[in-house]
């Protein structure tokens, strides 16, 4: 499956989740704005699949929000290696996604019924259940990839050498195990065994 192919599928993921849970989407206290979830971030993972396309956006943004994501998510993985929570590098100053329309499934599946004022979002357990059997496809979808932290996949992406890598359907575990390990990136074709 070529990578145009899997975009169109992983479009299809997103899809199936929420026509899945979208019943219990209906009694979300989520509205735009609120951003809990991307100011006490805990662990927004993504694969490498989403990791590009997300970076290609990035690249789209100008040299001055590019920039400027970068640096945010630089400052991401350096919390996140000292065990801080960080707020998402793609929120912008009046609290709203910069790549709402393509984030990952990990921000997809964040709704909480009550207002979360800095607590955890209390999410129906049908719905956290159906998320991850739609995770494990996702997974199975980008199996020559990685799974992990945003800021620690897009920090692999920003290499040229891992992109091509990536992009031409190579996996190289060995290349990655120290960071890897360090850093909880999974290598998807492992968990799917």
């Amino acid at each position: 499956m070529n990578l145009k192919e899997k975009r169109k599928k992983l479009r299809e993921l997103y899809d199936q989740y929420e026509k899945e849970v979208a019943e219990f989407k209906k009694a979300s206290a989520c509205e735009i704005g609120c951003a809990d979830c991307c100011i006490d971030v805990g662990n927004i993972d993504i694969t490498t699949l989403e990791g590009i396309i997300i970076h290609e956006q990035m690249n789209s943004f100008g040299e001055q929000l590019s920039a400027e994501i970068k640096n945010r998510l630089a400052k991401n993985k350096a919390e996140r290696e000292e065990k801080k929570l960080s707020r998402c590098a793609f929120l912008n100053e009046d609290k709203l996604c910069i790549i709402y329309d393509i984030r990952p499934f990990s921000c997809r599946q964040l709704y909480s019924v009550k207002r979360c004022d800095g607590a955890s979002p209390t999410i129906h357990l049908q719905a956290v259940e159906t998320g991850k059997q739609i995770r494990k496809k996702i997974q199975q979808l980008d199996l020559s990839g990685y799974s992990g932290h945003t800021s620690y996949i897009l920090y692999l992406l920003d290499k040229e050498s891992f992109r091509k890598r990536y992009l031409s359907g190579k996996s190289d575990p060995k290349r990655i195990i120290d960071f890897g390990r360090s850093h909880g990136i999974l290598i998807n074709r492992y968990l799917n065994k």
